[in-house]
């Protein structure tokens, strides 16, 4: 008997706490902690895949994979959200790499490098970004891309900060921004 008085409250408890689903543009702010915003019509796989550009003498690979469920932790918000996340290689005029994150194995509490997906606005076909920046946070910025057809993707890149902070960054650390720090920038699906 005590077995199933156990059993029965902790049916009740999990329960209680089932994590409760929201469609991905729903305002983060709005619901409970621990909720999961999912992409129920699937708007991030559109973006999905490898594309490339050209843009002064570089070529850059963007590597566009679709992460679900992952975890945001906001200030006081903490939920779930499915996103893109996008690795690069930057390669020179020479074919030499500039900079390269497909292999970069990043952290939960690492920013500088990733590039992920916040917001969704799907009637302008744009998904907004937040790159973490290169080197000691350097270039961290918002990135939007929008959809053009199904080959192809413009890029915009704004920088919010690209001041070093001397005492986080060792001397001789590449801060240069490989990024295209431009507007309208074509990316064609490989």
């Amino acid at each position: 008997m005590k077995s199933l008085i156990l059993f029965l409250i902790t049916c009740t408890a999990f329960i209680c706490k089932a994590q409760q689903v929201y469609p991905l543009n729903t305002d983060f702010t709005t619901i409970p902690n621990y909720s999961y915003l999912k992409d129920i019509n699937n708007e991030l796989d559109q973006l999905v895949g490898n594309y490339k550009a050209d843009f002064e003498g570089r070529q850059i690979s963007l590597f566009i994979t679709k992460q679900p469920k992952k975890f945001i932790h906001l200030g006081n918000r903490k939920f779930y959200q499915d996103i893109l996340s996008i690795r690069y290689q930057i390669t020179n005029s020479s074919g030499a790499i500039l900079q390269d994150t497909q292999n970069m194995n990043f952290q939960s509490d690492q920013h500088e490098h990733t590039i992920y997906s916040t917001i969704t606005r799907p009637t302008l076909n744009i998904i907004s970004f937040i790159y973490g920046g290169t080197n000691c946070g350097v270039g961290w910025g918002d990135i939007y891309l929008k959809k053009l057809n199904s080959t192809q993707i413009s890029w915009e890149y704004i920088p919010d900060s690209t001041i070093i902070d001397s005492s986080k960054c060792p001397p001789g650390t590449d801060t240069t921004i490989y990024l295209p720090e431009t507007k309208d920038l074509i990316f064609t699906k490989q």
